[in-house]
């Protein structure tokens, strides 16, 4: 009875490392994908993440040492739309030969006209992220792609993915009842860049920005003073910052009008752990309130 109670120990121990071994590696190109990944994911896998918080994925370079992350990964998850294309030189320099899987997939992109050099060129908008019906299909291509690259623990992964979905629909439907509350007439609001092309279609708000879709944009001046002119004629009294982007130039503009700042919207990244929106549905509870409270002022 020892000897057997002995080898059923043994057999034990040699079995846990072995399924601790099995967990896969995941590759999410910014903090938002990362964040999906892991509530889908729980403990089943490890997800790193390149760009982390309060990081600007239109500006990144990628180092060695995420070359090195993305060789010893089984998944790699890109958003697509051009907002991380530095990802394919990644993928070639690193030696990575699996799945690289764009989670933006299925949705329909929106184009809008960027203004640079005193030119206008038609450029597609990669912020689908900032409209939650989008986010619902981000989630189920996360979760066909976890469940393909890891069948042992695909229920599982469909499983979270379920009830990760009916959270972000019901907090959708949240939304919607808290821009109702503000008349359209005063539904402007003036942001850092502009990275709310899709929430402005999806919940009927305007947003205005002195920068384009990419955050290494530069507007010109005639762009800003038209903004300016439109912020007193319009009577837009709040201005926002964004967690990515350099306050100076809406600090300029708040000191050219009578607008007032805002506080800080989380647009491209969520927030380190210890900040108000460190997981993708609560950048939306940080930023409508405050949208909300800025559009009622107007």
């Amino acid at each position: 009875m020892h000897e057997l109670a002995l080898t059923m120990l043994v057999t034990l121990l040699l079995v846990l490392p072995a399924h601790a071994a099995e967990k896969i590696q995941v590759v999410a190109s910014f903090s938002i994908l990362g964040d999906m990944a892991a509530e889908i994911a729980d403990d089943k896998a490890d997800i790193l993440v390149l760009v982390g918080p309060n990081g600007d994925a239109h500006a990144f370079e990628p180092s060695p040492a995420d070359a090195k992350k993305l060789s010893d990964s089984k998944l790699v998850l890109v958003n697509g739309l051009g907002l991380d294309g530095w990802m394919e030189r990644l993928v070639a320099a690193s030696g990575y030969t699996g799945p690289v899987v764009v989670a933006s997939k299925g949705i329909e992109p929106r184009t809008m006209i960027e203004e640079e050099h005193g030119q206008s060129e038609p450029v597609t908008d990669p912020h689908a992220w900032q409209d939650l019906s989008n986010g619902v299909v981000y989630v189920s291509n996360i979760v066909d792609a976890l469940a393909k690259a890891d069948p042992a623990n695909a229920g599982d992964y469909r499983a979270r993915g379920d009830r990760y979905i009916a959270k972000l629909r019901a907090l959708d439907a949240d939304i919607r009842r808290e821009i109702a509350k503000v008349p359209p007439a005063k539904r402007r609001v003036i942001t850092s860049h502009d990275a709310f092309g899709y929430f402005a279609g999806a919940y009927g708000v305007e947003f205005l920005a002195p920068e384009g879709i990419s955050t290494e944009a530069e507007p010109s001046a005639t762009d800003l003073a038209r903004l300016i002119d439109q912020i007193k004629r319009e009577g837009i009294k709040t201005l926002f910052v964004e967690n990515i982007t350099d306050p100076r130039m809406i600090k300029m503009i708040a000191g050219e009008t009578a607008a007032e700042i805002g506080g800080t919207l989380f647009s491209d990244a969520t927030s380190p752990p210890d900040g108000p929106a460190p997981h993708y549905m609560d950048m939306f509870t940080n930023n409508v309130p405050r949208l909300v409270a800025a559009m009622l002022k107007n």
